[in-house]
């Protein structure tokens, strides 16, 4: 009996992390949840489509991908449900989230409409819980939608999707949703490039808005009011206002990248390279100019002397000079030779003996006696000539 309990309750200890583990979700999607459907994507869609029920189809279809909304959070991406009403020569789509069993959340409308000219005119009109007011976008079709024949004719009927919580197309499986990065590659794809998405913020449709006061539906913003868009940016209006202030952040973050690289490389560029031999002066320049002695346009290596502004010449003897540079005895101001090899082997010119240790002041001061060169001597015959003189 013992054995038995004891077997019950190790058992129950290991299966508690197993039930832990399986509770755990990990949500991928973006914590902005208008970066979670392209309404440009929507538009796309929705002209190439034949009609709204190929374009709710499209919508959902797990290889395509348009929508990576989770407002639910439940680590599932919702369905997308299509709701049409028509009034006269005037349609309204409803697109739809599925959250539960009768309860929704609308994402975006399509307002289509033909004018006396038989002008059509359409807006894609973001919900204002996920995008903020005013946030549309008008598509211009390189060639008319053929989803637009049927809306005009005798008999038409308004679509109204038959799928809802849990039942479902047999086309459409759950999918996880992704890392934002990765869900705008995969929407990029699926735009049409040819046509063009203008943004505007006035609705032209009066009879569509008219259509939809008193028929949103709004679970999500009834049941998480912290999440809608207001709450979420409180410096901005809508889903355009924001892409605005992310292109700028991102524009002085770049900015900011490329002077912060641009300063390393001049700190860089500004270290001391190798001092070379065999040149006029013995040093190598450097991007970093140091004036000596006020000279201006002179740029040497800290590793070089000071010398007076100006340079100190040397006989011409007939040999090259030595290319290390001379320095100058504090003590005796007399030039002494570096003792350092030259490169050439070129003998020195003038080589001077290092002096010695100072003895008074007066030695110190005196410069060097000149030695009065000797007259060349005569030949032997004048000599003798002056000798015997005295002689005759």
């Amino acid at each position: 009996m013992k054995t038995k309990i004891i077997t019950s309750v190790l058992g129950l200890f290991l299966a508690f992390p197993i039930v832990a583990q399986d509770r755990t979700t990990v949500n991928a999607m973006s914590s902005e949840i208008s970066d979670n459907l392209d309404l440009r994507a929507v538009a796309s869609v929705f002209g190439d489509s034949r009609n709204l029920e190929d374009f709710e189809r499209r919508l959902n279809d797990p290889k395509l991908q348009i929508s990576n909304l989770d407002l639910n959070y439940d680590n599932q991406v919702d369905y997308l449900r299509v709701v049409e009403s028509v009034e006269g020569y005037t349609h309204l789509i409803v697109i739809q989230s599925v959250l539960g069993l009768d309860t929704f959340q609308d994402v975006a409308t399509i307002e289509v409409e033909r004018d006396q000219n038989n002008q059509v005119s359409i807006q894609v009109v973001g919900d204002v819980y996920m995008y903020g007011t005013n946030y549309i976008y008008e598509p211009v079709y390189v060639q008319p939608p053929v989803i637009f024949t049927s809306f005009w004719i005798g008999g038409y009927n308004p679509y109204r999707s038959s799928w809802y919580w849990g039942y479902y197309p047999t086309y459409y499986h759950y999918w996880r949703p992704y890392p934002i990065h990765r869900y705008r590659r995969n929407v990029h794809v699926h735009i049409n490039t040819h046509n063009h998405y203008n943004y505007v913020n006035v609705r032209r449709s009066t009879r569509a808005v008219a259509l939809y006061n008193g028929r949103r539906a709004n679970y999500a913003e009834r049941q998480y009011p912290s999440r809608s868009f207001s709450s979420r940016n409180t410096t901005v209006t809508n889903r355009r206002e924001l892409e605005q202030v992310r292109k700028t952040n991102n524009t002085e973050t770049r900015n900011g990248q490329t002077r912060n690289a641009t300063t390393r490389s001049n700190n860089t560029a500004r270290t001391t390279a190798p001092v070379r031999q065999g040149t006029a002066t013995g040093t190598r320049t450097t991007t970093n100019p140091i004036r000596a002695n006020g000279a201006t346009g002179v740029r040497t290596s800290p590793n070089a002397v000071k010398q007076n502004a100006t340079p100190r010449t040397q006989p011409n003897t007939g040999t090259r000079m030595n290319s290390t540079p001379v320095r100058t005895d504090t003590r005796t101001n007399n030039p002494v030779q570096q003792n350092t090899r030259n490169q050439n082997n070129v003998p020195r010119a003038n080589p001077q003996p290092r002096a010695s240790a100072p003895q008074s002041n007066s030695q110190r001061q005196s410069p060097p006696q000149r030695q009065t060169p000797r007259a060349p001597a005569q030949n032997q015959g004048a000599r003798n000539n002056e000798q015997g003189g005295g002689r005759r």
